[in-house]
């Protein structure tokens, strides 16, 4: 009996084991202008937090965007692909962590560049939000920092 326990145990941890390090390793892919800095401090900061983040420059931002089917009301400096989800700017690795558990949506956004999004670190930084967006384009507030 005390074998059989044993390798179920050894089966659970490798399971999860398994499971821990599909998540962690999720690819992000990141389409980005050849000439962004704050870009790619996001790119780091994903990095650091155990995302494999792929970067493809592209020269036509808007247009990347769109074929990705993020509106460009909630346009920024970048546009990733992770998963099935479309997420527009500077958006922390936390929250995509939490978007990767699957709710229904397009994806997240953070409009624009506000100062202290990750890649954009300014001390005393007014707070902002990051969005969830549905394919019809509506939002609702995702997270708050």
């Amino acid at each position: 009996m005390t074998r059989q326990l044993s390798t179920q145990l050894a089966v659970l941890l490798l399971g999860v084991a398994g499971t821990l390090q599909a998540q962690a390793a999720e690819t992000v892919d990141v389409y980005k202008s050849p000439s962004c800095e704050c870009c790619a401090k996001w790119i780091e900061h994903l990095r650091k937090a155990g995302f494999d983040v792929k970067a493809h420059e592209v020269t036509d931002i808007q247009g990347n965007r769109r074929k990705l089917g993020m509106p460009d009301k909630f346009a920024s400096c970048h546009t990733s692909k992770v998963g099935n989800y479309v997420v527009e700017g500077h958006v922390p690795a936390a929250d995509l962590k939490r978007l990767l558990k699957k709710p229904k949506a397009l994806g997240l956004a953070i409009p624009s560049m506000p100062p202290g999004v990750p890649g954009m670190d300014i001390p005393n930084s007014p707070p902002y939000e990051t969005l969830l967006v549905q394919a019809d384009g509506s939002t609702r507030v995702f997270a708050k920092h």
